[in-house]
């Protein structure tokens, strides 16, 4: 019985003993954090203990389940514990996760950080972030953990895959497997990449802001699972954030952006009125040149430095009046329709090279055109500027008329004293005239013009105002313009004249010149040489023509008072002349013996004593020196006059060196 009673009382202190051990360790193991596995082997030894001594039914058996039932609790302490510091991580994370996201990004940046957050965050296998546009389609945005380049720029449209249902819903939306999944509506480019990623488990939840939604962020494992709540509510709370952080980086990137276009603004709106600055001096200094009484080249030349550019001055028969450099190549045609297109706009016109066409109008008259090739594109401003330049040379030249119509009559008083009594020209003559800016003592031409056309009074006007442009004078003799012009050479000031004169008038102008002069005293002996090269031309049936002495070459020689044998012989064969000084040729013993055998280069080689081959050479560099039309029958004789006049002048000039040696 004892034996009974001792056995059953060891085995009842042993049990009990053995109980309170079990469940001391499985406390310590608790305390210890140990792993599963611990709790499951301790678990096995006292299955194995109880299973020794009497069975599952024995004795032990309800000591076993106590056992059983101490460890199952310590797992659910352990699993809590476990779901708390998951929180706590979970909500740490969401801590500095909010934190990064105040500070400043991009906005791809952010988005970036975003996902990368949303994927170590809840461990998933990949995580993606797509945006909504305005008209309710979406996109992949950003993408992290992927490993095809399919995902990111993924359109996904409307209505379709996880994204749209949970924006829609504004709430999160998930799925163990989803392309198995047959309650979500599927989209042949979602469900290629979520082959290609070989995903699975998906959720999706919205990017809530106020009433509407910004998007979806995204997470996904490569296996079939459930979601469980916490991840659920985690990846929700970063999303809520991410929202804030979206709108507030495309709110501070709007604001930026409206910055930099205000600065753009603002950079734009000085240098506009640094430009209307400058416009306004550059007009001023303009208009200022006018006022002091300054030409029509100074003008052209402040106006060309203002707009850097070469500025050519047009009358309007196209001619140029003044030009501050060379123009290039212009097509006149071109040039010609710009003009109409200009004058009927009132407004600067653009021609291809950058060049610029301005009307120059005063009223309704058309005074003319300015040409400007601009060296850089032109701004509105520059085109203003050059708008209100051709005012101002409408205004010079509106001056200029005035002030030549009232010296009209001083400029004939003073030409007819000079043509008058060219005998008794005095200082108080002289001073008058150079009160008018005219210098006397320097060469000047005289120019005879006589309209075809009878139209005497248009002309006269003009001659007013050309003369006073020019710096001469002026007068009215016979029924023709008188000019008195600086410059050097007659035919070319003549040329001149008659170009600008005879378009305006419509019609032919014949016209007469002579000169230079030698003071105020000769004025009135090379106006007659003027007036006999008009009657020449007209005898001549030139009218319409333009006549110099040296234009009419031996006539004029005959024509002009102080018969300047010297001149004409140069002007016609003192390139030969020279030649022969220069290199000790025979060029003009040459054309005197071709001339002298009827124009025959073999009877002259037979009377210079030479080969035919040398007349030949000779001939064509005479030709070099005098053009190619020197044999022509007119040119031919006032060469051979040439000649002869140099031949009686050398016999008359040794004649009288001998009658006058001892």
């Amino acid at each position: 019985m004892r034996e009974v009673d001792g056995d059953a009382g060891d085995g009842g202190e042993g049990g009990e003993g053995r109980d309170g051990r079990d469940a001391l360790a499985v406390l310590e193991l608790l305390a210890a954090d140990a792993p599963q596995s611990a709790y499951d082997d301790l678990l096995a030894r006292a299955r194995s203990r109880a299973a020794d001594a009497h069975g599952p039914d024995g004795p032990d058996g309800p000591a076993l389940a106590d056992i059983a039932r101490a460890v199952d609790l310590a797992r659910s302490v352990r699993a809590r514990a476990s779901r708390h510091k998951q929180r706590e991580a979970a909500l740490t994370a969401l801590v500095d996760t909010a934190h990064d996201l105040t500070s400043p990004y991009d906005i791809d940046g952010l988005l970036r950080l975003i996902t990368r957050r949303a994927r170590r965050l809840l461990g998933f296998d990949m995580a993606w972030l797509s945006l909504s546009r305005p008209d309710g389609s979406a996109y992949v945005r950003t993408s992290e953990g992927e490993t095809t380049a399919l995902n990111v720029g993924l359109e996904l449209g409307t209505g379709r895959g996880l994204g749209s249902i949970a924006q829609a819903r504004r709430s999160p939306v998930w799925t163990a497997d989803y392309l198995n999944d047959p309650a979500i509506a599927h989209a042949p480019g979602i469900d290629a990449v979520v082959k290609a990623e070989s995903l699975h488990a998906i959720i999706a939840v919205p990017l809530r802001r106020g009433d509407s939604t910004l998007g979806a962020l995204y997470g996904s494992d490569r296996s079939v699972r459930e979601f469980t709540p916490d991840e659920i509510g985690t990846l929700l709370s970063l999303a809520d954030l991410a929202a804030v952080a979206i709108e507030k980086a495309r709110l501070l990137e709007q604001t930026r952006d409206e910055v930099t276009e205000l600065e753009a603004f603002g950079s734009r709106t000085n240098t506009a009125l640094t430009r209307v600055r400058y416009l306004w001096e550059c007009h001023a200094r303009l208009a200022g040149l006018v006022l002091d009484g300054a030409g029509l080249a100074t003008l052209a030349r402040a106006t060309a430095d203002a707009l850097d550019g070469v500025l050519q001055v047009r009358d309007p028969g196209g001619r140029p009046l003044t030009a501050t450099g060379e123009l290039p190549d212009l097509d006149e045609e071109a040039v010609t329709r710009a003009a109409l297109q200009a004058l009927t706009d009132r407004w600067p016109v653009r021609l291809p090279g950058d060049l610029w066409l301005a009307p120059v109008l005063a009223g309704a008259e058309d005074l003319g055109v300015l040409l400007l090739s601009a060296s850089a594109p032109l701004s509105d401003e520059d085109v203003r500027l050059l708008q209100l330049a051709a005012q101002c040379v409408a205004s010079l030249m509106l001056i200029q008329r005035g002030t030549a119509a009232a010296e009209g009559p001083v400029h004939d008083e003073i030409l007819a004293d000079l043509l008058d009594r060219p005998h008794s020209v005095d200082l108080h003559l002289l001073e008058r005239t150079r009160r008018l800016g005219i210098d006397l003592d320097r060469p000047h031409v005289v120019v005879v013009a006589r309209p075809e056309g009878g139209e005497l009074g248009k002309a006269v006007a003009w001659a007013s105002s050309y003369a006073y442009r020019m710096g001469g004078l002026k007068g009215v003799r016979r029924g023709c313009i008188v000019l008195v012009l600086p410059g050097t050479d007659a035919s070319a000031v003549a040329h001149r004249a008659s170009g600008e004169l005879s378009p305006l008038l419509g019609h032919a102008v014949s016209t007469g010149a002579a000169g230079p002069t030698e003071g105020p005293g000769a004025v009135a002996r090379v106006y007659a040489e003027a007036v006999r090269c008009l009657d020449a031309l007209t005898a001549l049936d030139g009218v319409g023509g333009t006549a110099s002495l040296r234009e009419l070459g031996f006539l004029g020689l005959l024509l002009s008072a102080d018969h300047d044998v010297e001149s004409f012989i140069a002007a016609t064969v003192g390139p030969v002349l020279d030649y022969d000084a220069d290199r000790l040729t025979e060029l003009t013993r040459t054309l005197e013996a071709y001339f002298a055998s009827g124009s025959s280069p073999t009877r002259a080689a037979d009377a210079l004593h030479v080969h035919p081959n040398t007349v030949s050479r000779r001939l064509e560099r005479i030709a070099e020196l005098l053009g190619e039309h020197w044999q022509k029958p007119g040119r031919a004789l006032e060469i051979q006059m040439a000649l002869r006049l140099r031949r009686a002048r050398t016999v008359l000039h040794d004649r009288r060196t001998a009658g006058e040696a001892p």
